[in-house]
């Protein structure tokens, strides 16, 4: 279901808005009858000074077309709207997505114009509303965090650049490098569509209900993939038999995926790569390689 916002044009850029508190966080929730669920990952903020600067960390200024995922009752809509550019958000609780154009109408008028509402599950959003997304934003579900940015990257090449908040061990996770500890499938994943970093930590005390994890902020600017004559789905097949075993050498890891350890062998010396090697030790430009070998095996005597 998506619904626009109707009003008397878009006001103008930059217009200090009134942004959501605790105090009118709990009156909203009382009002429409919202109980944050564990089930869809529910925590609102409700600081001001958070959410201006996730808006300003994530460059967005008017013009710019933003996309935002699990808006809530408004906290972070309403500091999009601020800046001047058009929001689309996506909540897949129908009692928000109902509830949300009303906060909008009474804090932020002048900008009513430049939100639209698509009430549906993120992970199942296959078109937009409006503009083509050039930023994605948005407090993410900690239950489909990753999911969710890797669908929309995939889905929306349009979009430019990312500033997610999320939990702080994926957002650790998704801005590792190479031979760390958190390295893994969601950093190499990231890796194939952006350059990702780790932009700051967010208190829990910013959230209602106050959760029991720590929170980042994950900064992504999109690039060209490493290939273009590899299907990235073939890359991310090799990346996920890899990290299947993560203890075992790649040899005996793509074992599988290869066809025999013996094959996995030889695609990984022909890519450059010692079978001795582990998944942890390599960044994506190397799993594209070996995914490239495969693809296209050489003749060999």
């Amino acid at each position: 279901m998506v619904s626009e916002g109707a009003g008397g044009g878009s006001g103008p850029a930059g217009r200090p808005a009134e942004l959501l508190g605790a105090a009118r966080i709990r009156e909203l929730a009382d009002e429409h009858g919202v109980r944050p669920t564990k089930q869809w990952g529910q925590n609102f903020v409700h600081d001001a000074n958070t959410v201006r600067r996730i808006v300003r960390l994530a460059d967005v200024g008017p013009g710019d077309a933003v996309v935002e995922v699990g808006p809530g009752l408004g906290s972070l809509t309403l500091a999009l709207l601020e800046t001047g550019a058009d929001v689309t958000a996506v909540e897949v609780d129908p009692v928000l997505a109902a509830a949300l154009p009303g906060t909008a109408a009474q804090l932020a008028p002048d900008a009513l114009g430049r939100l639209r509402i698509v009430q549906a599950d993120a992970l199942t959003v296959t078109e937009l509303p409006g503009p083509a997304p050039t930023t994605l934003v948005a407090n993410l579900p900690y239950n489909v965090s990753v999911p969710v940015l890797l669908t929309f990257l995939a889905r929306f090449p349009s979009i430019e650049r990312v500033l997610v908040m999320v939990q702080l061990e994926v957002a650790e996770r998704l801005a590792a490098r190479p031979g760390s500890k958190t390295f893994g499938v969601p950093s190499l994943k990231a890796a194939w569509y952006a350059d990702v970093r780790l932009a700051g930590t967010v208190p829990r005390a910013v959230f209602w209900p106050v959760p029991n994890v720590d929170s980042g902020l994950v900064r992504l600017d999109r690039r060209e993939p490493p290939a273009h004559d590899v299907p990235r789905e073939e890359v991310f097949a090799c990346v996920d038999a890899a990290f299947a075993q993560r203890r075992k050498t790649l040899r005996a890891a793509l074992a599988g995926w290869a066809g025999g350890a013996p094959a996995a062998e030889e695609i990984l010396r022909a890519a450059g790569i010692d079978p001795r090697t582990r998944g942890e030790q390599l960044d994506i430009a190397a799993f594209t390689r070996i995914a490239r070998e495969a693809r296209h095996p050489r003749v060999r005597t």
